[in-house]
């Protein structure tokens, strides 16, 4: 099958267009064969036989390809934005968007999944708006900045992670005098290929009462306490209450995973890998419900298995150095790197990392993927490799 030009179709008065051809498992090319596949074409059908190879692999096919964008090139870029772009409307939330190679120039990381870094100078507000998307914010550097989501200001500090489910109102405020860059993270694409998505302006403006700078969040006195469920709230919108995962108890959880496996204890996903969930407070489900998200830790020295999975990921580097390898690519990375694992490309990591790079002493990734779709659809599959 063959595709034309949009205006030859258009003069044609058909996009499909058939070719018969003389091969294995299809039928004669005869002058019959063709005055039928060009009664197919007048009738918009397409025969399977012409399709299968494409429409049905053996395994998942991604037209998203693996790539890596360098944190510190990506900062200097949105520094340059900020200053020749508004935040507000026009240059709504002054959001840079990754473009898989292979995508053709759309803004998307994977075909499911939106990363950006967006950038926020001092003083600045990001005005008000609200969207079907499901979205969450990642900190890799700085801090300063205050997301307020429902009237709710919530801080943003290195190492947080803060989800928050679609048709939320949510602005942004710099209380500080120096920039600040994070990472976005949504479903954009997902809700652009289903026709689904929804969005809506907000205020230009926060009040008085929302410029305020708390250490921790409404949502966070009330489901912020590890274990703990109040009695006293019972979420009915979609993803989690808890609006802000703070760096603290993430590196805690981390890291006694790896003392208890030196203790002999276990507690890693394999030797020298700790890795742990996002998971929402009230039920224990994903954060979001079409994203997960997840953070690993690989100590010095120690190597993942290759593992593929169908759906696809975005990981970025949090602290640490190491290589990582994404079918047939390998890169040596560090702080703030981003890279892409499309669906079934086998994926693995091999620490380098040292006191001298990281907090930790390892390589730290955080990572979100589109795996909760698939899930739902009963469609995840996972295969480690040997």
């Amino acid at each position: 099958m063959t595709h034309s030009s949009l205006a030859h179709d258009i003069a044609s008065g058909s996009p499909v267009r058939l070719q018969a051809v003389a091969a294995e498992g299809q039928p004669e090319v005869t002058s019959a064969l063709e005055e039928l596949y060009r009664g197919f074409e007048n009738e918009l059908l397409v025969p399977l036989w012409t399709e299968i190879g494409d429409l049905m692999p053996a395994h998942p096919r991604s037209r998203a390809v693996p790539h890596l964008w360098r944190w510190q090139r990506l900062r200097e870029l949105a520094d340059q934005a900020g200053q020749l772009v508004p935040v507000g409307r026009g240059g709504e939330r002054r959001a840079i968007a990754l473009a898989n190679p292979s995508l053709g120039g759309r803004p998307f990381a994977t075909p499911t999944l939106w990363a950006a870094i967006q950038y926020l100078m001092p003083g600045e507000d990001a005005p008000e708006h609200r969207h079907t998307q499901h979205a969450f914010r990642f900190v890799v550097e700085g801090s300063g900045v205050w997301t307020v989501v429902g009237g709710d200001p919530v801080p943003m500090n290195r190492g947080d992670f803060l989800p928050q489910a679609g048709w939320n109102w949510h602005a942004h405020h710099n209380a500080t005098a120096e920039p600040m860059a994070w990472i976005d993270g949504l479903d954009i694409p997902f809700q652009y290929v289903t026709e689904t998505q929804f969005f809506e302006f907000g205020r230009d403006e926060i009040t008085d009462a929302e410029r305020i700078t708390p250490e921790r969040s409404r949502s966070e006195r009330l489901w912020g306490h590890p274990g703990l469920r109040p009695l006293s709230a019972t979420p009915t919108a979609p993803g989690s209450p808890l609006l802000s995962y703070k760096w603290e108890y993430t590196d805690a959880a981390l890291r006694d995973q790896l003392l208890l496996e030196k203790e002999g204890f276990g507690g890693t996903v394999e030797p020298g890998h700790a890795a742990v969930r996002y998971a929402n407070p009230h039920d224990g489900s994903d954060v979001l419900p079409t994203l997960r998200a997840e953070f690993h830790r690989i100590a010095r020295g120690a190597e993942t298995a290759p593992v593929r999975e169908t759906g696809s990921s975005v990981y970025q580097v949090f602290d640490g150095s190491g290589t990582v390898t994404v079918g047939d690519k390998s890169w040596t990375v560090g702080r703030g790197d981003l890279f892409v694992v499309p669906s079934w490309a086998p994926f693995s990591a091999r620490s380098e990392a040292a006191r001298s790079d990281s907090d930790s002493g390892a390589l730290d990734l955080f990572r979100f993927s589109d795996a909760p779709v698939f899930e739902a659809l009963k469609l995840h599959r996972t295969q480690k490799d040997a």
